[in-house]
């Protein structure tokens, strides 16, 4: 056989291999299958339809994402920004804080309903939740993990195996384990249990005022805003002023495309009265910040979305209804359920 083809024989075997590998990081069958019911109304799961939620994997995700030790310093942890107060996202802040005082350029999004998207973070560039949660941990910023290190960290702390065995058949700490189980426990983070969604089910209905504020926001919000989740993985200049200290380009920086420049994410409306302050960077704490913004406040650019570009009008009346409709999006049980708080 040439040198060229044994080469690529020995290649392709390597390949194989890596891929064999890859397929039985998660072949155990042990443990308690959670299948996540679709809420009447919302779309087809997109994350986790070819691996197993468990029982195991979840409250090891669990008491991961409340573990200090997973920052270079022992001083964060995902909870410290993701606050289940704050229905998962950051209330004191108006940009994500992580190790010695270092802030990023952000606010940190409220963590539900991942299950049914397609893309993560405010310009799209995390495709799995897995991903999104590994480029926290690496971040210089956040938390200044590294995997190698974060593996050694656990292991030393002789406390994890246990769990890691009983979710994954045995003790050992693996990247792609410590990933798995954080994006497994976020995945079971579902908020569906709104005044919206039990009018939805016609278990009430809503009052005059909300009816009045939900044909509002039907007029003026929906067509970025989709219900029954209220956000999209859409991309969107809203003519927000650039704040240059900050250096965000938004989508383009994931991109490269000048089409792009200043595109966010369209966030969820569901917890907004938990989850604020609002915008890609925090810079509003109030609605009438938001409201000013698009009475008077967008600017036009080459990539200003059509629908924002002329402004989104509204009155003091029709702001007033309006925020009494955002009320019914507030999931109470969500932000004081005990399955999501740190484990004693």
């Amino acid at each position: 056989m040439s040198k060229p083809n044994t080469i690529l024989l020995v290649l392709s075997i390597c390949t194989l291999v890596f891929a064999i590998d890859a397929c039985r990081k998660f072949d155990y069958k042990g443990g308690t299958v959670i299948t996540i019911v679709n809420p009447p109304g919302f779309p087809v799961q997109t994350q986790f339809s070819n691996t197993s939620l468990t029982k195991e994997r979840i409250e090891l995700g669990r008491r991961l994402f409340y573990d200090g030790n997973l920052s270079a310093d022992g001083s964060i942890s995902c909870g410290s920004c993701h606050q289940q107060i704050a229905a998962f996202g950051t209330y004191d802040h108006d940009l994500s804080h992580g190790l010695n005082g270092a802030h990023s350029n952000r606010n940190a999004p409220p963590i539900f309903n991942l299950l049914w998207r397609t893309s993560f973070g405010w310009d799209g560039r995390y495709n799995r939740i897995e991903d999104v949660i590994e480029a926290h941990l690496n971040s210089h910023i956040d938390m200044g993990s590294n995997s190698s290190h974060l593996q050694h960290k656990l292991e030393q702390l002789n406390r994890y195996q246990p769990y890691f065995k009983a979710a994954y058949g045995s003790n050992d700490i693996t990247k792609e384990r410590l990933l798995n189980a954080l994006a497994q426990f976020t995945a079971t983070m579902v908020s569906a249990a709104t005044k919206y969604d039990s009018i939805k089910l016609n278990l009430t209905t809503f009052t005059s005022a909300e009816q009045t504020g939900y044909t509002i926001f039907q007029n003026k919000c929906s067509s970025c805003h989709n219900e029954p989740l209220f956000g999209s993985d859409d991309f969107r200049n809203i003519g927000l002023p650039v704040n240059t200290s900050l250096k965000d380009n938004g989508r383009m920086d994931v991109t490269g495309k000048r089409e792009d420049s200043l595109k966010f994410r369209v966030p969820s409306l569901r917890n907004l009265f938990y989850s604020y302050p609002f915008m890609h960077d925090g810079r509003f704490i109030a609605f009438s910040q938001v409201f000013e913004h698009y009475n008077n406040g967008v600017q036009a650019s080459a990539t200003t979305d059509a629908l924002v570009k002329n402004g989104i009008p509204l009155t003091a009346s029709e702001q007033t209804a309006l925020i009494t409709f955002l009320k019914t999006l507030t999931d109470e049980k969500f932000v004081k359920d005990e399955k999501f708080k740190p484990l004693q």
